[in-house]
């Protein structure tokens, strides 16, 4: 029988029970409903600047989860963004089932099909973003409450004021299929009340798991103590590799700017070759020379988020990748002699990062 809100329906306990429970879970569809609606128009009609390839589109914002993503969606990311027809095709069935998910839930349109993409959305979402924030872990939030809604519409349905109730009136017979049961969210699961006791048993220690995992794993305060994070979203760091050291004085490393907050770039002001056993420093960069290199002194691994010059020096944004060629410092130096060096990265907010370098 369709669950209404006629004066007309059934009286009984376990009815009344479920139309209660979906007037008290409305509030919790919409909220759902409208946080994907709007991710998805944002980009579809509000800002389509997001989608365009030619400007800052969303494969910038996917390169920033890069460092701190989990279970090797990193890589997943690293092999899109050089495969731009996969990486359009991505971003574009992402938005789109966000806005379409959405709109479902906002209409009470097959409310369980939309409640399972949102939990695949917020799955995605915390497995690529749970790790940023700059002040607290916003995007581990944002997940875990949407995973947590999208369990609970599932389950529940919340079939008050939608679409699945409409379509329950017009065409009866639909009470009598499993699939508009398990589909839509107008009647209970066509299962027994111990079998739907299991189900939702299982789908809450999944939550918990996921939930509390991730956040231990982010910042502890679980079984160990507070911190920030094996990726940091507050503070920049290079990691910095594959180190030449030519004879002339000229060097070629690897960059990686692996944490930090991905609004802003991590600014390298000075350079410096250090003599290992002495610390005298051989060679000095500052500011203007680095911010006076050449384009070709920089080799990006991806064509969005790049490490490229600025005003005042190297800027490298969250997730950019690059072998970078620091000439000579100073003109007809002498040979360097062979031996152990040091490179010294020194950013604006005086954080130093190193790169052991042999001269054969």
């Amino acid at each position: 029988m369709a669950t209404t809100m006629s004066s007309t329906a059934p009286q009984d306990s376990a009815d009344r029970g479920w139309r209660l429970a979906a007037i008290a879970l409305l509030a919790v569809r919409f909220v759902q409903g409208w946080i994907y609606w709007g991710g998805g128009t944002r980009r579809f009609i509000y800002g389509p600047q997001k989608l365009d390839v030619h400007g800052h589109w969303m494969a910038y914002k996917f390169q920033t989860a890069m460092p701190g993503a989990l279970l090797g969606t990193d890589h997943l990311v690293a092999f899109l963004l050089h495969h731009f027809t996969l990486l359009y095709a991505g971003v574009i069935i992402f938005s789109a089932v966000e806005m379409i998910a959405g709109f479902m839930l906002i209409a009470g349109l097959y409310i369980r099909l939309a409640a399972v993409a949102t939990i695949g959305l917020s799955t995605v979402l915390m497995l690529l973003f749970g790790w940023q924030g700059a002040t607290c872990i916003d995007e581990w939030t944002m997940a875990a409450s949407n995973f947590a809604m999208g369990v609970t519409l599932f389950l529940a349905g919340s079939a008050s004021y939608s679409l699945d109730n409409w379509l329950l009136s017009r065409y009866q017979g639909l009470a009598a299929n499993a699939w508009f049961r398990w589909l839509g969210g107008s009647l209970p699961l066509p299962l027994s009340d111990g079998a739907f006791k299991k189900l939702a048993l299982v789908l809450f220690w999944i939550a918990v798991v996921f939930i509390v995992a991730t956040y231990s794993y982010y910042r502890g305060s679980v079984i160990t103590p507070f911190h920030g994070g094996p990726v940091s979203p507050a503070k920049h760091h290079w990691k910095l590799d594959h180190g030449i050291l030519q004879n002339d004085g000229s060097i070629k490393f690897h960059a990686y700017v692996n944490a930090g907050v991905a609004a802003e770039p991590s600014n390298v002001l000075e350079a410096a070759l250090v003599d290992s056993k002495t610390g005298k420093v051989v060679e000095r960069w500052n500011s203007a020379a680095l911010s006076a290199l050449p384009k070709s002194a920089f080799v990006n691994d991806f064509a969005y988020q790049q490490i490229h010059t600025g005003k005042f020096g190297i800027a490298g944004p969250v997730g950019a990748q690059a072998m970078i060629h620091l000439p000579p410092a100073t003109q007809n130096m002498a040979p360097l002699p062979q031996g152990s060096y040091i490179l010294h990265l020194e950013s604006v907010n005086g954080h130093i990062w190193t790169l052991g370098l042999q001269r054969q």
